[in-house]
C-alpha cells in the first residue's frame, strides 16, 4: 500500500471505529447498573482497544452498495459483542489460558472465572436482542433483519465459529492433516468475519449477485486474517500485539506455519489477497475502503 493509501485507510477506520464504539455505549447498560459487576465485567473486556474489524466490515459492505450507516449499526455492534464473548471464553484456563489480551489482564484475571463465563454469555444473549429491538433498529425490514438473525446464529454456531473451535480444542497436540487445518479456520476465524459482510450486504438490500460477491470477499479475507494471525504468533512483536507470542507452539495448536511451513503460508495470504479483490470487480469506487482493508491485512503487524 502506498502512503497515502495507508493514510486515507487509517482515517476512515479511525472514524467508523469511533462510531462504533459510541454507539456500543450506547447500547449497553450503564456499568453501575445492577448487578455492577456483570455489566463492569462485559464493559471491560469490550472496551479493551479491540480494532472493530468485524462491525467495520459489515459497515463498509453496506456503503458499498449505498446503504445507510444507521440501519447497520446495530448488527455491527452486535457483532462485535458476539466476537467479545469469543475472546472472553477463549482466553479461560479450559480454553487458551491467556493471561493478557490488548496488553490487559484477561476478563478472567480481574473478575475470576466464573463472572467472565456469564459476561461473555451476557454479551452473547444481549447481542440478538439488539438487532431485534425495533427501538434500535427502526425502518430496518423485518424479513431483512430475520435473515440476519439466522445467518449471525449459524455464523457463531455448532457450524461456524463453536464448531472451528470444538475442532482446534480437540486437535491440539495432535497430528493434523492440511484439510483439518482449513476446517478450523474456515470456521472458527472466517466464518464471523464472512456473515460480517453478509449482514451489512442484506440490510442494505444487497442482490443475490452482489451478496455472493460480498461472501467470497469474506471467506478470503477470513482466512486471510487467520494466516496472518498465525504467522504473527511465531514473530510478531509480543509489545505491539499485547499478548505473549509462541503460544500457538506451545499448546500443540494447528497453525499455517506448522503445517504448510511460514513461506507457504506467506504465498498463500498473498493469494488470497488477490482472490479478496477480484470478487470485488463489480463494485464501483463505493467499496475502495473494502480494497485497502483486504490489503492492509496481508501486512498487518497487531
Amino acid at each position: 500500500m502506498t502512503e497515502t493509501e495507508q493514510e486515507r485507510l487509517q482515517g476512515y477506520l479511525e472514524d467508523r471505529k469511533t462510531m462504533v464504539d459510541r454507539a456500543l455505549d450506547r447500547y449497553l447498560p450503564a456499568a453501575g447498573s445492577y448487578p455492577p459487576v456483570i455489566f463492569e465485567a462485559s464493559r471491560y473486556s469490550l472496551f479493551a482497544g479491540g480494532k472493530r474489524i468485524r462491525p467495520i466490515l459489515c459497515i463498509a459492505a453496506a456503503e458499498a452498495l449505498g446503504g445507510r450507516i444507521d440501519a447497520v449499526l446495530p448488527a455491527a455492534c452486535a457483532l462485535e459483542m458476539i466476537h467479545t464473548y469469543s475472546l472472553i471464553h477463549d482466553d479461560l484456563p479450559a480454553m487458551d489460558d491467556d493471561a493478557l489480551r490488548r496488553g490487559k489482564p484477561t476478563n478472567h484475571m480481574v473478575y475470576g472465572e466464573g463472572i467472565a463465563v456469564l459476561a461473555g454469555d451476557a454479551l452473547l444473549t444481549d447481542a440478538f436482542r439488539l438487532i431485534a429491538d425495533e427501538g434500535a433498529v427502526s425502518g430496518a425490514d423485518p424479513g431483512d433483519l430475520l435473515s440476519v438473525i439466522n445467518e449471525i446464529a449459524r455464523a457463531a454456531g455448532y457450524f461456524g465459529m463453536i464448531g472451528g473451535q470444538a475442532v482446534d480444542l480437540d486437535s491440539e497436540g495432535k497430528g493434523v492433516d492440511y484439510e483439518t487445518l482449513q476446517y478450523i479456520h474456515r470456521h472458527k476465524t472466517a466464518a464471523l468475519i464472512t456473515v460480517s459482510l453478509r449482514a451489512g450486504g442484506i440490510l442494505a438490500g444487497g442482490t443475490p449477485r452482489k451478496l455472493s460477491a460480498l461472501t467470497a470477499y469474506g471467506e478470503n479475507i477470513g482466512l486471510l486474517f487467520q494466516i496472518v494471525d498465525d504467522i504473527l504468533n511465531v514473530e510478531g512483536d509480543a509489545v505491539l500485539m499485547g499478548k505473549e507470542t509462541g503460544s500457538d507452539r506451545k499448546r500443540g495448536k494447528a497453525t499455517y506455519p506448522s503445517i504448510v511451513g511460514m513461506e507457504p503460508a506467506r504465498r498463500k495470504a498473498a493469494e488470497l489477497v488477490v482472490s479478496a479483490l477480484a470478487s470485488l470487480t463489480s463494485f464501483d469506487d463505493r467499496a475502495e475502503p473494502l480494497r485497502l482493508i483486504a490489503r492492509h491485512m496481508m501486512e498487518r503487524k497487531t
